[in-house]
């Protein structure tokens, strides 16, 4: 049971609190913003600083981070709530760059519990609402929120954002947000806000998400229209147009000689362009320097995305778990050069399309350990099996099953060679075992 703080107002740490969230609550997601709007309400919270939204099937992450990098290098304060988290709770919550401690979060969580009166929240939902809590007590410049499913009806857009980036729309969580690109872009369009700069990632944005934000009165700039970027061999360049959706030439922007994030992977150009229309469109009420930019991009961590571990052999690291993601990371692999073999410790949850994952990534994996996930949405290694042969795997190319990633890890590290890599992805669960894996190692 969770540890008590003994006067009935629930646990006395995070930890106490995320078992009793954990536990209370049978559905992980249940979409709507009428509950969340309600404890909102009670809370009473409210912040002066600028709101940045951030959606989008695949990027959000990299988005926010380097945002959160380039406006702390400026000198904003700045919070930044994300998710999922890798290894600890904290992860979620930052300010200035930090994470937030156990007790001012608990805190929040408390303050929360509080005001929802006999409101059912979910987990995410409550820790949303938590983290908003620290945001307003913190006096900050710029607070970033990253949605955690869809838009339209996610927990986070109980909160009119300032200025809302979608990254892209791609085929994921059909079973919430619809079976098609439209049906998804439309929900993805849901964080856009009248009067309000709405950027655009997707070179190819569905027309749902152009519509909405033509009926709503958003300001409107897509990636490859109105703003986009140049990649040379050591540096790349960001244009935008001086007015959103002007075609003119004499009208265009252009900032060169920009360092490649240190972010890894192509696609990562999209995120910085879609960071730095942002930043653009806000520059108004939070000027940035072109100094801080550089600053922000060369700095920028995250954890699992494309993330190259040092050694022999090489270890990749990558959160991807649908096929437009999935697709980048094998297009990143060919860029790291030859490996004579590759080894896939792969796990993924039952409601993502593991056919489509294994398709993209066939061609370019040797040994497939496909591993067990906990929780009542992971598959066990043997159903993982299965729908590895059903993507055309050959089964001399699975290993038999293991009950975790880090077992799955441990044994391609102990069978692969000096010149061979090991790539980890398939779920942010399975980065998150073999990483506290490694660190258990170390």
């Amino acid at each position: 049971m969770p540890d008590s703080c003994g006067d009935g107002e629930g646990p006395a740490t995070l930890s106490g609190w995320l078992e009793l969230l954990e536990a209370r609550h049978g559905a992980s997601i249940c979409l709507g913003l009428e509950r969340v709007s309600e404890v909102l309400a009670v809370l009473g919270s409210s912040s002066s600083a600028l709101v940045i939204a951030v959606g989008g099937t695949n990027g959000k992450g990299s988005i926010c981070a380097m945002l959160e990098a380039i406006l702390c290098a400026e000198g904003y304060r700045v919070g930044r709530y994300t998710s999922p988290h890798l290894l600890r709770y904290n992860e979620r919550v930052h300010i200035e760059g930090v994470e937030v401690g156990d007790e001012v979060l608990a805190a929040a969580f408390a303050d929360v519990e509080t005001a929802r009166g006999n409101v059912p929240l979910t987990y995410f939902e409550h820790g949303t609402l938590a983290a908003w809590q620290v945001f307003c007590a913190a006096r900050l410049d710029v607070i970033i929120l990253e949605v955690g499913l869809g838009g339209r009806l996610d927990a986070v857009n109980a909160v009119d954002a300032d200025c809302a980036i979608v990254s892209g729309v791609a085929m994921d969580h059909m079973d919430y947000l619809g079976d098609t690109r439209e049906a998804i872009g439309f929900e993805k369009a849901g964080i856009f806000r009248a009067g309000c700069p709405a950027i655009c990632g997707d070179p190819e944005p569905p027309q749902s998400l152009i519509e909405h934000a033509r009926a709503i009165g958003a300001e409107l700039w897509v990636c490859g229209r109105d703003f986009g970027f140049k990649g040379g061999h050591q540096q790349w360049s960001y244009w935008r147009n001086e007015m959103p959706c002007s075609a003119r030439r004499e009208a265009r922007i252009n900032r060169g000689g920009l360092a490649y994030p240190a972010l890894r992977g192509a696609n990562q150009l999209f995120n910085a362009a879609s960071v730095m229309a942002a930043l653009d469109a806000l520059r108004s009420r939070i000027p940035v320097s072109m100094q801080a930019i550089r600053q922000g991009l060369m700095r920028v961590e995250l954890p699992g995305r494309f993330q190259v571990l040092p050694g022999q052999p090489l270890v990749v690291l990558d959160v991807a778990h649908n096929p437009q993601a999935v697709e980048v990371l094998a297009e990143n692999l060919d860029g790291l050069g030859f490996a004579p073999e590759t080894w896939a410790v792969f796990g993924m949850l039952a409601d993502k399309d593991v056919e489509g994952v294994a398709e993209r990534m066939s061609a370019r994996v040797d040994h497939w350990l496909p591993c067990s996930l906990s929780g009542h949405r992971g598959l066990d290694s043997e159903t993982l099996t299965g729908r590895l042969r059903a993507a055309g795997v050959e089964r001399r190319k699975i290993a038999e099953g293991f009950a975790t990633p880090a077992e799955a890890f441990a044994q391609a590290r102990e069978h692969a060679a000096a010149n061979d890599r090991i790539v980890v992805f398939g779920s942010f669960l399975t980065v998150a075992d073999v990483l506290a894996a490694i660190q258990d190692r170390r």
